[in-house]
């Protein structure tokens, strides 16, 4: 009896034991998020975060690292778990391709180098796009009937266009543009802060601006973007990268995640960005209400 009742004993500790030590025989074993240094990246390190933790998943948050090369040498070096990236930018940056326009091509092609050799994978890739645009506003739009940048090309040369500086040499800037489209503008201003740009637009000094997609100026003065009919820029959709045991240890995770992104298009993610950088807002207050309002949060 006393025999018995000792190996039952060790036979109980020992499985204790095991699940204590063994990822998914216990409560998941947490996702440390990481993000990059501008107001998108940690509006959706929040969503992400915030996400994780209604599903009962620990979230440690190591936001607002840096550039793209920072935040991707802590995930494959296992300092994060995960950080949101842009599919071209990881077509560029890491994969170091030649730039392709297919959106489907270029999440196919980054999602498989990067499990090939980071042991990283790519979740859904949301509907948002932070791509090159060029913008102006709506009353423009509707005087000259604009709606890609092919229609632009009949009328730039009466038009004044605001960039940043290095738009122009920059052969996907105004080079492109006159390569592509055969763009030419009555007067090219630079301008050293996108604020800058934006101010000139709505004061009518130019006509047109370069712009990312989800800028959070878009959605405040209702500008109408035009679309790249002639796909000189590559797509930049967004989606968790993440690494695959991460993943196995947190088998919640995934559909967590890969709902949150299913939520942004474009239009709302700038309008997401215009709450903290018009608004004033805070990016964790911000994503909850987001949450909140799409039923993800309580």
């Amino acid at each position: 009896m006393h025999a018995r009742k000792r190996c039952s004993i060790v036979g109980f500790a020992l499985a204790i034991l095991i699940a204590l030590g063994t990822p998914g025989l216990t409560e998941a074993a947490g996702i440390r998020i990481g993000s990059k240094n501008f107001t998108e990246q940690l509006i959706l390190g929040e969503l992400y975060g915030q996400a994780l933790e209604a599903r009962g998943i620990k979230v440690e948050r190591k936001l607002n690292m840096g550039g793209t090369l920072i935040a991707h040498q802590a995930l494959i070096s296992n300092e994060i778990d995960m950080y949101p990236e842009y599919t071209g930018t990881a077509l560029v940056n890491v994969v170091k391709a030649e730039v392709m326009t297919d959106a489907q091509a270029v999440y196919q092609k980054v999602k498989q180098y990067y499990e090939q050799q980071f042991k990283v994978t790519w979740l859904n890739q949301a509907p948002m796009n932070n791509t090159y645009v060029l913008a102006v506003p709506p009353e423009m739009a509707a005087k000259f009937n604009l709606k890609t940048l092919s229609d632009l090309a009949k009328v730039s040369r009466q038009l004044k266009i605001g960039t940043g500086p290095e738009w122009r040499d920059r052969k996907d800037g105004i080079p492109g543009l006159r390569a592509v489209y055969g763009m030419e503008f009555a007067e090219h201003v630079q301008f050293a802060a996108p604020d800058l740009r934006y101010a000139a637009l709505t004061n009518k000094q130019i006509d047109v601006v370069n712009a990312y997609a989800t800028d959070g100026q878009i959605f405040q003065y209702k500008l109408a973007l035009l679309d790249d009919d002639k796909k000189l820029w590559p797509p930049y959709h967004v989606a968790p990268v993440i690494r695959m045991q991460a993943l196995a240890e947190n088998p919640k995770a995934a559909e967590a995640l890969n709902e949150v992104s299913a939520l942004l298009d474009s239009a709302t993610m700038s309008a997401l960005n215009y709450r903290v950088i018009g608004s004033k807002e805070e990016p964790k207050d911000v994503a909850r209400d987001f949450l909140k309002k799409k039923g993800i949060l309580k």
